[in-house]
Formats: C-alpha cells, sequence, structure tokens
C-alpha cells in the first residue's frame, strides 16, 4: 500500500465517466458481502438454498446501508436468474404489470426472474397481493427489502409464502474491513489518525453506504498531515440516528427505555432516553410514557413515583426544552431506582377478566341501599352491618356476588410500601375469616 497520504485523484478523469466508490466496491460475489455471514454462510439459510440449487422467495429486512440491495443481485446471479429491480416508491399498477407481463415472457422462453422489490412495505395491501399468483406458479422469485418489521406492515398472505431473513446493522470490525477495502481500491491509506479513523466509523452508524460516502470525502482532502478526531469533526458532520418517530426505531427504543426503568437500570434509562431525544421525539410522549412506567411498574410499592411523574411533566411544560427534559431525565432515575411492583397492574387485570366471566351478576342484596318501601320489602340492605360501628372499624362482611367465588386478586410484593400494605391485606383476611367464625 502507498504513502499515508498518496491518494489517486478520485473524479474518475483517467478512467472515464467518474464512479462512486460504493459502486466500485459493490460485491461480486456473495462471499464478499461483509457482516451477514449469519445468512451466507454454509450453515445459514441463503448459503443452504444456494447449495440446495432451491431459491425461495424472501423479505429482507434491516436498516440501511447493510447489503440487502447487493445480496438480492447476487442471488439472482448465483441462480441464474434474470435480476428484475423496482421501487415500491415510485412503481405505480402500470409499471408492474408491465414487469408481471415481462416476467410471463421470460418464463415461456424458460429463464425466470428474481423480482427485487426495494422498500416494499410501501405497498399496500392490494399491490402486495399482486404477486401472490406469479410467486406460487413460479413465474417469479420475490425478494423484498424492508427496513421496517414485516409482521405490522406485510400482508399475512405474502408473508405466508416468503422467508423473512433480518440483516445486522454493520458493526465496528466489519465496518474497518470495508475501510480497508477502499484503500486496497483507492490505493493508499486514509489520512486519519487511530482516533479519527475510530470516529469515523461512529458516523456511519452501522451503514456501510454512509461509511464509504465519508471514505471518498476524507480521499479527496488534500492534507499534509493527518487529521485527529477533532480536525475530521470539523469537516465532517455524524450521520443522522436511524430513528422514525412512527416505525420501528420508535417502538424498538421505548421498549429498551421501558425495560430499563423496569430493570432498575437508570444509566440504560438515561441512554435510550436521549437516543429517542436525539433522534426527534417528542418530549411529552417521553412524559407520558415515563408517567405510564410509574402506574404499571412501581405502583404501590412507591406511592410518591407517580406524583414525581407528574411533577416533572408539568415542570417540562412549563420549561419546555431543553431545560424541562431534566426535570424528564431527574423522573426517570427516580423510577429505574425505586422499588418494583406490578400487584396492582395485575390485579386489575385479573379483575377485569373476572367481571368479564361472570357477566351480570348482581352484587349481594346486604349492601344494596334501600330508598322505597318495595326495596325494602324485598330485602333490600337487611343485614348490612356498618363497619364503622365495628371493633377494628371491619365487619368482615362479603362484598361479592352471593353465588360468585371470592376472589383473590390483589398480592402485594414484599418491596416498598408494599410490604407495609401486605400487613394490612393479610390483617384484615384474618379478622375476616374470624368474623366468619364467630
Amino acid at each position: 500500500m502507498s504513502d499515508l497520504f498518496d491518494l489517486p485523484p478520485t473524479d474518475g478523469a483517467s478512467s472515464g465517466a467518474p464512479r462512486p466508490l460504493a459502486d466500485r466496491l459493490r460485491p461480486a460475489r456473495l462471499s464478499e458481502v461483509i457482516g451477514q455471514e449469519h445468512l451466507l454462510g454454509p450453515d445459514g439459510p441463503l448459503g443452504a438454498m444456494l447449495q440446495a440449487g432451491a431459491l425461495s422467495s424472501l423479505i429482507l429486512w434491516g436498516p440501511p446501508g447493510v447489503g440487502k440491495t447487493t445480496i438480492a443481485r447476487l442471488l439472482a446471479t448465483e441462480t441464474d436468474l434474470h435480476f428484475e429491480q423496482i421501487s415500491a416508491i415510485f412503481t405505480g399498477v402500470q409499471d408492474l404489470r408491465k414487469v408481471f407481463d415481462s416476467a410471463r415472457l421470460r418464463r415461456r422462453q424458460g429463464r425466470g426472474t428474481l423480482l427485487f422489490v426495494d422498500e416494499i412495505h410501501r405497498f399496500n395491501r392490494a399491490q402486495q397481493d399482486g404477486f401472490l399468483p406469479l410467486m406460487e406458479d413460479g413465474t417469479i422469485v420475490l425478494v423484498g427489502a424492508t427496513t421496517e418489521n414485516p409482521s405490522f406492515e406485510l400482508n399475512a398472505a405474502l408473508l405466508s409464502r416468503a422467508q423473512v431473513l433480518m440483516l445486522n446493522r454493520l458493526t465496528p470490525a466489519d465496518l474497518e474491513r470495508l475501510v480497508q477495502r477502499a484503500e486496497r481500491e483507492l490505493g493508499g491509506r486514509l489520512p486519519l489518525d487511530p482516533a479519527a479513523r475510530d470516529a469515523m466509523l461512529e458516523m456511519a452508524d452501522g451503514d456501510g453506504r454512509a461509511l464509504l460516502n465519508l471514505i471518498e470525502q476524507v480521499a479527496s482532502w488534500k492534507l499534509k498531515a493527518p487529521l485527529d478526531a477533532a480536525g475530521l469533526g470539523s469537516r465532517l458532520r455524524r450521520r443522522a440516528a436511524n430513528y422514525d418517530k412512527s416505525g420501528d426505531g420508535h417502538y424498538n427504543l421505548i421498549s429498551a427505555l421501558h425495560k430499563s426503568v423496569r430493570g432498575s437500570d437508570p444509566d440504560a434509562a438515561l441512554y435510550w432516553f436521549a437516543r429517542m431525544l436525539e433522534g426527534g421525539e417528542d418530549p411529552r410522549f417521553l412524559a407520558r410514557r415515563i408517567t405510564r412506567m410509574a402506574v404499571e411498574d412501581i405502583g404501590l410499592a412507591d406511592p410518591q413515583a407517580q406524583g414525581v411523574c407528574l411533577e416533572a411533566w408539568n415542570t417540562y411544560e412549563r420549561l419546555g426544552s431543553p431545560e424541562g427534559e431534566l426535570a424528564l431525565a431527574q423522573a426517570l432515575v427516580y423510577l429505574a431506582l425505586a422499588p418494583k411492583s406490578n400487584a396492582v397492574y395485575t390485579a386489575y387485570k385479573a379483575a377485569r377478566e373476572a367481571a368479564r366471566r361472570t357477566g351480570s351478576l348482581a352484587p349481594p342484596a346486604h349492601i344494596l341501599n334501600a330508598p322505597t318501601r318495595l326495596m325494602k320489602e324485598q330485602g333490600f340492605g337487611a343485614g348490612y352491618q356498618y363497619d364503622h360501628d365495628a371493633e377494628e372499624a371491619f365487619s368482615g362482611q362479603e362484598y361479592f356476588p352471593e353465588t360468585m367465588k371470592r376472589g383473590v386478586y390483589y398480592v402485594p410484593v414484599d418491596r416498598g410500601f408494599e410490604r407495609e400494605l401486605r400487613k394490612r391485606v393479610d390483617f384484615f383476611a384474618g379478622l375476616r375469616s374470624k368474623r366468619r367464625k364467630d
């Protein structure tokens, strides 16, 4: 490899029309694809299909810049299928008909078609259904690419006819291999010190295509000395995080945030909170979700938790961003370190289920009010014992419907304030048993 700064010009002048680095480095064989060995290795699903000579329709699910299009193109090459590529964003019904007609003609001539559909989740239900007959009769092998969860975005009928394969985000080691491949193509090392090189990998955020674009920019600079991380940062801007407030990124990160709080990890909770804010999430959505965590996962183990969240929410509304976000962060740390209990949440769900199951059972007559003579004659209110007049202000009467077995829904945990509530539950259970014996 040549000297550190001895990089050739990248304008393509010596070889005709310029070609982007990403195009020049596009793998020519599946074995050259970086980062997806779990799919392409001999024991992986694609490796096994190719060895058996039987390629089925596929949905390639993964983040941007990890090789979905490249893999589809190379699968067509290795199986001798005609490669046809369309994008769901730009393809209408008439375009699809032309593609289908060409595939049918090609099949009659003895050659199959691998139809690659980028952003396949953008097609509506009717358009997705249009692929089914051609998949079933073998006219096409469909390979769809999506960054969204296929379970939510694709029809069940389409999913039943295709195998979903998840592609991984490229790791720092994968990205470093890509840098080295680019340097071999460019004929020299990039003018970056080790810290700047690592910073460039971080800027790519797991996206190989974004990394190659960064490399192309760096390679075009005329530098006298290697750049450090600060120098690189002044010349390049970090790639925007992959975060869609209505897509998988939103649901994955809020799940990570909620589970970090439930798992009593304030550092992880703050990290995912910050990730969502950096991605442009509405802090009010986070305030609502944090309050939900207090109700669902803290409950009566710390009765103050809900109030802390509501006060943080109120503080945010008064201060706005970015100062008000600190109040939400404080509430988040409080929740992460609070004792945990879902006893009321579990009890509530059990009571709702019992209510659905028992239908229209009436309350016992002795706890019904009797404002009229007729109701008194029917026995409404007869035998009711006023608890304040009873010993310990507890009569021990039954309040469930007469034909229903007594339910036990709330079982306090032995943590936080619920430890005290557990003592009270046990106390009243003991009194109730004693009253019935008396």
